[in-house]
């Protein structure tokens, strides 16, 4: 069972090291100002916004437990700190997993 664990972990260190190994070398040739590399930049944003929605509004495991509009305040909060934070990604997400549990306990 260990040495199976090992082996999953390599793999799938291997595949991510792999395709972004890739990504550096075919980047070099494109252009951030392009159409297309615009274009995939909204994909991701997009992409991104739909899952943090499903998560809120139709969350799954002990998520479900958590009262709607506790969710929707931590977001709201959350936002608030990413533009207070000059749209730093790492104070929000500490900040969100703390409030989501005092909110969740003492609410």
């Amino acid at each position: 069972m260990t040495s199976n664990i090992f082996f999953i972990i390599l793999v799938t260190s291997a595949a991510t090291f792999l395709s972004r190994f890739l990504g550096v070398v075919s980047a070099q040739n494109i252009k951030e100002s392009s159409k297309i590399f615009r274009w995939f930049n909204c994909l991701a944003y997009s992409t991104l916004a739909a899952l943090i929605a499903r998560i809120v509004i139709f969350p799954s495991g002990l998520l479900s437990e958590v009262d709607y509009f506790v969710r929707v305040i931590v977001v709201v909060l959350s936002i608030g700190l990413f533009y207070i934070t000059k749209k730093n990604l790492v104070y929000p997400t500490i900040f969100s997993a703390i409030i989501l549990t005092l909110f969740n306990t003492y609410l």
